[in-house]
């Protein structure tokens, strides 16, 4: 484990913190102490140890948010949540804009799904978690691996599962990414089934795959291809639009009106990933700027310092970001 100066270069006194549980400690710390060395270099601060009780010593504000950020993990383990890299780097994104929180903002936006408990990973998820517990409309843009298809399931999950809502709508523009697939064979299910793989993904990791059949069997979950939605109400639904930055502002309009009482819409996107015809205008654009300042609608924007899939997918976001940027 590395040592911790005794005080900082300002001559500030080590933050102590002691833990009851040691068995908690090894994934804690993770393996060679891999979640602690993690903490120092994206903190600026010096991690030491002896038995259950840390030193945390650097400036004040970094040594406090390392303080959140281990407590937070800890607790993790204590609820039987897996704690490896991705935690480590989602904790220590909420831990950055924290302020002079005595915690992390993490509990009072959690999901309870009935496979995992789904916490945000950077501050734009917690207001995006917050979003879709309180608004009716919710916009959640921005590049890709940000968290907005995943934690749209998993808020419709969790309110299926509690009875808030009585069916899931899934919906989508098929257009494919730069290439074309031709004839696909099958009925329309068939057809449609490989635009709604993402979506299908994220409900296994929210609830057990023999449940997700039988609520697709039910129509709890019901897959909608956003050509079909026209003429309907959506009533008692939770209804997420993914890649809406395909649609155009015709298809846009005509989806939002399909809104039913005790209806929640989830409208995602990247409008970096447009796939329309050149000088079509993004659907999901044209929306925002219509109906995004309206009562009941929230706008979450994310960017590439809230990928969460891996830090080379961030990366990569940045680059093309900073290419098309340049002159």
């Amino acid at each position: 484990m590395s040592r911790a100066r005794e005080s900082d270069r300002n001559g500030a006194p080590p933050l102590y913190l002691s833990f009851e549980d040691n068995g908690r400690l090894g994934p804690l710390f993770g393996a060679h102490d891999r979640h602690l060395a993690r903490i120092e270099q994206k903190l600026g601060v010096w991690v030491s140890g002896r038995g259950n009780r840390l030193a945390i010593a650097g400036p004040p504000d970094a040594a406090n948010r390392a303080r959140m950020v281990l407590t937070e993990l800890y607790e993790m383990l204590g609820r039987g949540e897996p704690v490896g890299p991705p935690e480590v780097d989602g904790a220590l994104r909420m831990a950055r804009r924290a302020g002079g929180a005595a915690a992390l903002p993490i509990d009072d936006c959690a999901i309870a799904t009935q496979k995992r408990r789904v916490i945000p990973r950077s501050p734009a998820q917690a207001a995006y978690l917050r979003a879709l517990r309180e608004a009716e409309l919710i916009y959640g843009v921005g590049p890709a691996g940000t968290g907005k298809t995943w934690l749209a399931v998993a808020a419709a999950a969790a309110m299926l599962a509690h009875g808030e809502v009585e069916r899931i709508v899934l919906s989508r523009p098929a257009v494919e990414s730069g290439e074309r697939l031709g004839f696909l064979p099958g009925d329309v299910q068939d057809k449609v089934d490989p635009y709604f793989r993402p979506l299908y993904d994220a409900f296994r990791d929210m609830m057990p795959a023999e449940r997700m059949m039988d609520r697709l069997r039910d129509e709890r979950i019901e897959i909608a291809p956003l050509a079909f939605m026209r003429g309907r109400t959506l009533s008692n639904a939770f209804v997420i639009l993914d890649e809406a930055q395909n649609t155009t502002p015709v298809q846009m309009k005509m989806f939002l009106t399909r809104f039913g009482e005790n209806a929640r819409m989830v409208v995602t996107g990247d409008l970096t990933q447009i796939d329309l015809p050149p000088g079509a205008r993004s659907g999901l654009d044209d929306a925002i700027e219509t109906t995004g300042r309206l009562p009941g609608v929230r706008v979450v924007r994310f960017s590439e310092s809230d990928v969460v899939r891996h830090d080379l997918a961030a990366r990569i976001v940045r680059a093309y970001r900073d290419r098309e940027a340049a002159p």
